[in-house]
């Protein structure tokens, strides 16, 4: 797996660089900066971009500029966003052109080295990683008609797992139930929110979509 790295904090740039290398991956570049960083995209053609949110000058949204650019330059690239907040417009705007090949965590859970290293891998694999934290706030501020409502609370706990990008053996074990009655509350959760299997799209995508969604129309 070739990764490029992309963190202006020089201390989290070489720690995940060194973490990284630790586990035999190949860290082909560490940049402080959109410029640099979409360079070393065309230069190395990683597996893997990671990407801090904010980054020089205005520390803003220029990492998430620079990784949708990154998307365009070499469609496939898995890009694992890293924000200090949880910040679902952003999110939003990265995951607008679909949600394959794509993470979403919060820098603290780099601390967390095998949480970490698992998402990273499930990006690289073209799943996704949703941070918890994240999850929870779509969870809880999505608006009365969209559907949550009508969830019930053990589905709610399997939504927000499977928002997270776990799959149902995952799932089970973390909500110590079968894969039976986990695939039994996916079903229903579909149902409730209105996705027909008939859909083209990854209904459990579309479900976290629809949230993000939400709440970049509630501002």
């Amino acid at each position: 797996m070739r990764i490029v790295i992309a963190e202006d904090d020089p201390l989290l740039r070489e720690g995940l660089a060194l973490l990284l290398r630790a586990e035999s991956l190949d860290v082909a570049a560490t940049t402080d900066g959109p410029a640099t960083f979409l360079e070393a995209i065309d230069l190395h053609k990683p597996d893997v971009a990671i990407v801090d949110v904010r980054m020089p000058p205005t520390h803003t949204d220029e990492g998430i500029i620079a990784a949708v650019e990154a998307r365009r330059r070499q469609p496939g690239l898995a890009v694992l966003v890293l924000s200090a907040y949880v910040e679902q417009a952003f999110a939003t705007d990265l995951l607008a052109g679909g949600a394959a090949g794509l993470g979403y965590l919060l820098k603290e859970r780099v601390g967390r080295v095998e949480q970490f290293l698992e998402a990273l891998h499930r990006v690289a694999d073209g799943g996704t990683a949703i941070d918890p934290e994240v999850v929870g706030q779509l969870l809880t501020r999505t608006r009365p008609d969209s559907g949550l409502e009508r969830l019930s609370p053990r589905e709610r706990d399997v939504l927000t797992l499977m928002a997270e990008g776990l799959g149902n053996t995952a799932i089970a074990e973390r909500l110590f139930v079968t894969e039976g009655a986990v695939h039994k509350h996916i079903r229903s959760i579909f149902s409730k929110l209105d996705l027909s299997p008939d859909d083209r799209a990854d209904r459990r995508v579309t479900a976290v979509l629809r949230y993000l969604e939400d709440i970049q129309r509630r501002g």
